[in-house]
């Protein structure tokens, strides 16, 4: 649904609309703006199916402002998907078009087939030309919408489970006062079942089925429902799986519960050394970053299947090295040859991205591998090594040279 240079330049020529929004330039609060643009498009409230697009370099009048249009500007805009501002992250693409001899930017953003998608805590919808934020029927509608549509596997209603296989009291004091504004919050009159279908941990406020999300943030028994939701930890005496295995367990529970228990497993495993041979003071060395571990066993729960499988993530601890392997392989626009590049990135699993996001345990999408190699190189490790198959991605982290 990526649009031709005719379908811009009549866009552009009909002037700020319902799907359509110029900027002059990205000064002052214009990328705020840009921003809730884009999640006013996502939100699609005209239920058109088509493209919104954001003009960067045009006047209201539609005339060129005479900014330039290089590749800061682009990269700027194409950062919009991934600083974690727009949650679930939006489809879009930013690029460089000429039209009418004027150079522009543009941003075209495809409606979600997840929504509501929020900005910041907010929801943000498109009435003509202006924009605003949603109101309780907007967000009704938007919810019914989603309902509509084939939605990810990660919102999908779970027969069987209900409210009561949910941990409400964590929802109300853990997930809502991170995932809305506080103003969002103070002016929110919804029931308890609106606010969960609002966040997708229910099928809708009439249908309280809970969903594959709910379960896996605020299940009270997420393996009874998703078999495949925990990590495989092995810690092993040697290199080899027929090794003797020195510690053993299944990590599970909700994801937060799942992070922070393999984060406490991964720190115990971690060694730390003493060298004074090098300067007169004692320098403590880890056989590796934490951060890069944290990184890669994130990256596996995000963007793992939950669908049509019963293998769990496994991180495999041997005296040489680390392995994590991810049920599931590149997935959209991130391929075998592709994968783990800068910038290149998608989520088959885009609400839990969000919760995981929501509960700070991501702070930029598409960032975590990057993140890792640095952590890597900064510590003398060699790069991390990836297989990439259709049925699983694993990573290799080895331990440093002595």
């Amino acid at each position: 649904m990526w649009l031709t240079d005719t379908e811009l330049q009549d866009a552009m020529d009909h002037g700020e609309s319902f799907r359509v929004e110029f900027k002059e330039t990205l000064n002052g609060d214009a990328p705020t703006r840009i921003r809730e643009a884009v999640c006013a498009f996502s939100n699609d409230l005209p239920g058109s199916g088509q493209a919104g697009v954001v003009f960067v370099g045009l006047k209201d009048t539609g005339e060129a402002s005479g900014i330039e249009i290089d590749d800061q500007l682009l990269i700027g805009l194409s950062a919009i998907k991934t600083d974690g501002n727009i949650v679930p992250p939006p489809s879009m693409l930013v690029e460089k078009r000429t039209l009418n001899d004027k150079p522009v930017a543009v941003v075209i953003v495809l409606p979600s087939d997840s929504p509501p998608v929020r900005f910041r805590g907010s929801i943000h919808v498109r009435y003509g030309p202006r924009r605003g934020i949603a109101t309780e029927q907007d967000e009704r509608i938007l919810n019914e919408k989603r309902r509509a549509h084939t939605i990810p596997f990660d919102i999908q209603p779970v027969p069987g489970a209900t409210v009561a296989d949910l941990i409400i009291r964590r929802f109300d004091e853990e997930y809502l006062p991170q995932a809305f504004s506080a103003e969002i919050l103070e002016a929110n009159q919804r029931s308890s079942e609106q606010r969960l279908a609002s966040a997708k941990m229910i099928a809708s406020a009439t249908d309280p089925t809970a969903t594959v999300l709910g379960l896996l943030v605020l299940g009270k028994r997420p393996r009874d429902f998703i078999p495949n939701s925990y990590i495989q930890f092995l810690r092993i005496d040697g290199t080899e799986l027929s090794d003797p295995i020195v510690d053993e367990e299944a990590i599970d529970g909700t994801l937060p519960e799942i992070i922070r228990r393999v984060d406490d497993k991964m720190r115990a495993h971690i060694r730390t050394s003493i060298d004074l041979t090098k300067t007169d003071k004692e320098r403590r060395e880890s056989t590796y970053p934490l951060q890069a571990l944290q990184q890669i066993t994130r990256n596996a729960v995000m963007h793992r299947t939950y669908e049509a499988t019963n293998a769990p993530v496994r991180v495999n601890w041997f005296t040489d090295r680390v392995e994590i392997h991810n049920p599931g392989g590149a997935f959209g626009v991130v391929t075998r040859e592709n994968f783990g590049q800068p910038g290149v990135t998608d989520y088959r699993n885009p609400n839990v991205a969000e919760a995981l996001k929501v509960f700070g345990y991501v702070q930029r999408f598409g960032a975590g591998i990057a993140i890792a190699r640095n952590a890597l190189r900064d510590h003398g490790h060699p790069d991390l090594e990836f297989v990439i198959e259709n049925a699983f991605v694993q990573a290799t982290i080895r331990r440093r040279s002595p």
